[in-house]
């Protein structure tokens, strides 16, 4: 079975931190994928911290990675993104507006969502958790 994820931001994070166990998982996978938003989210993390440095030394060890990839939205993504919208505003349960984005990606794209943000359960069809499918 192949394994195949999107990082959520604060997974990256943990993997900043230090995270080993998440770390040992991720070296695991056959792809592992930052989507855009989340690197946005990283870098306005960074230029707001006084670790910057860093941060952005650790984020280039971890795109460096040849299963690590930066994951861009597209037309298709655009059309996830308005379906989640509307699933999400008539359900009465919205996420934030970059949550929705990943996770249109992630669905687009066929990724397990690595994520600690409870509010994702929210999307029964998005297949997440806070260390990946088991193996």
């Amino acid at each position: 079975m192949e394994l195949r994820a999107a990082l959520d931001t604060n997974r990256v994070s943990d993997l900043f931190q230090g995270d080993t166990a998440l770390a040992e998982r991720l070296e695991t996978y056959d792809e592992v994928w930052v989507p855009l938003m989340v690197l946005a989210e990283l870098k306005a993390g960074f230029f707001g911290g006084n670790r910057q440095h860093r941060n952005e030394r650790l984020l280039r060890e971890l795109l460096a990675k040849p299963t690590v990839r930066v994951l861009l939205p597209g037309r298709e993504t655009a059309e996830q993104y308005a379906r989640l919208f509307v699933q999400l505003k008539r359900a009465g349960t919205p996420i934030p507006t970059n949550d929705v984005w990943i996770a249109a990606l992630a669905l687009e794209n066929d990724l397990f969502l690595v994520t600690r943000d409870p509010h994702f359960q929210r999307i029964p069809q998005l297949l997440q958790g806070s260390f990946g499918p088991a193996m």
